[in-house]
């Protein structure tokens, strides 16, 4: 009996990015590397239809074009604010309610995420400056939607990266068969 070796590709969720994560000038570098790994098909990165729309605001060309660029959803228009999901997490950014356009498209992004069982990236929160937002709320969530900041989103694809590379190398040692030349390379 051979056990076959982990693709390329990794088993991972689909990455969902927030709005503030489109990198339309490249210097976000951990996005940069996302976007790598994406377009080297090791895992797939996608957006909510609401984070495209709040992508193309504004009149920013360079921001819109990379926004064309994506996937995204189109379950955004679909999505029912009585839907006990979303009321979760709306609860859970806003107690009092999300009462501005800006607050009801957060619970969306998170919501389509949840959705999707994807994992959300996004930068909204969780800073000294701004403590709440998506981030300083996901632990409110973690039952709901995975979220990360695109820095821990790195470190999380590194690391299983990492373990599919392991798995390959045991693999390789027990049955005697050449690793795939893109080991230790990803």
């Amino acid at each position: 009996m051979t056990i076959e070796m982990l693709r390329r590709m990794l088993y991972t969720p689909v990455f969902h990015i927030d709005t503030n994560l489109i990198n339309a000038r490249g210097k976000l570098s951990a996005m940069n590397q996302i976007e790598k790994w994406a377009e080297e098909e090791l895992i797939l990165v996608n957006m909510s239809g609401v984070s495209f729309k709040e992508a193309q605001a504004g009149g920013n060309s360079a921001r819109t074009k990379k926004a064309l660029s994506q996937i995204f959803t189109l379950t955004d228009e679909k999505i029912n604010p009585n839907d006990p999901l979303y009321r979760k997490i709306e609860a859970a950014l806003f107690p009092e309610g999300a009462k501005t356009n800006n607050e009801r498209n957060d619970v969306k992004i998170i919501y389509e995420a949840a959705y999707y069982a994807a994992i959300l990236v996004t930068r909204d929160g969780g800073s000294r400056t701004q403590p709440g937002g998506i981030l300083g709320n996901r632990d409110k969530l973690k039952d709901i939607v995975k979220i990360l900041s695109d820095f821990e989103a790195v470190a999380f694809i590194r690391e299983k990266i990492s373990e599919r590379d392991e798995f390959n190398q045991r693999v390789s040692l027990e049955f005697g068969v050449d690793l795939p030349e893109w080991t230790g390379k990803d």
